[in-house]
């Protein structure tokens, strides 16, 4: 490998270990969720959603409570689906099941985001407006990558439209990324710090409701950007960014697995 190349070897080096976490602490959440939510369903106690979901289910609300079921169960399903797609070899060998699950991604991911602002605004969240006004511009996006991500394809722009999956793909993992990033969080500062977990209100929780897709949808544009035209050191520091931005999804993931998603697979408490 030339002296030139390793720059560039560092940086889709660190993208791929940034998927590997990212797929595997979404696949943490999505067993979490068809636990949680799923298990009070068979178990025929959806009052248990409350457990961990403000207004979650609400006895005769049947309207309401089939809406957080469908965005419940896309959530659980989008997961998957989305890591799906980004996989390189998949596309290769089976382009018929990217098309299709493509297909199926972006209707759950348009459903999702409808069901989220519809929870949020009709159903009640907690939170303050701050962080619903953040979250709901997260919604938002969500539809305008689904819709240039599909424009691209149906034009078949293939690099446009790429570019406009991983965004996406981003957006819809807001959710996914403000719990991680809350861990993350808490982890640093051994314990709560800058909200009040009471409430669940405060300035920690305002930027966090924001940076959950900005800051994520910053990194990508940094490492697109490196990938197509930056000078070696341009690509260095891009890689630095994405191990760094790894590194912090790490640390949340593990706390949140520890202490939110494990033991609700074990039976146990939930938080």
């Amino acid at each position: 490998m030339t002296s030139t190349r390793i720059p560039l070897f560092a940086l889709d080096t660190a993208a791929r270990l940034w998927f590997v976490v990212t797929l595997a602490g979404q696949l943490m959440f999505g067993a979490y969720i068809v636990a949680l939510y799923g298990g009070a369903i068979a178990r025929g106690d959806p009052a248990r959603w409350n457990a961990v979901m403000t207004h979650g289910h609400v006895a005769g609300a049947t309207a309401g409570n089939a809406a957080v079921a469908v965005h419940l169960l896309l959530a659980a399903v989008i997961m998957l689906g989305g890591a799906l797609q980004l996989v390189p070899g998949l596309r290769t060998a089976l382009p018929r099941l990217h098309r299709w699950n493509g297909r199926m991604y972006l209707l759950g991911a348009v459903l999702a985001a409808i069901s989220g602002l519809y929870m949020m605004w009709w159903r009640g969240a907690v939170g303050d407006l701050i962080q619903h006004i953040g979250t709901s511009i997260n919604a938002l996006l969500v539809l305008l990558c689904a819709y240039q991500a599909l424009r691209h394809a149906l034009a078949r722009r293939i690099d446009a439209h790429r570019r406009w999956a991983l965004r996406l793909f981003l957006c819809v993992s807001g959710v996914w990324f403000f719990r991680v990033g809350l861990m993350c969080w808490i982890a640093l500062n051994g314990g709560p710090a800058g909200f009040d977990p009471a409430t669940f209100t405060g300035p920690a929780l305002s930027v966090l409701a924001y940076a959950q897709y900005l800051a994520p949808l910053l990194v990508l544009e940094i490492y697109l950007r490196a990938r197509r035209n930056a000078q070696p050191a341009g690509q260095v520091a891009a890689a630095a960014l994405v191990m760094f931005s790894t590194g912090l999804i790490a640390v949340g993931v593990a706390v949140a697995t520890v202490g939110m998603w494990l033991p609700q697979l074990g039976g146990g408490a939930t938080n």
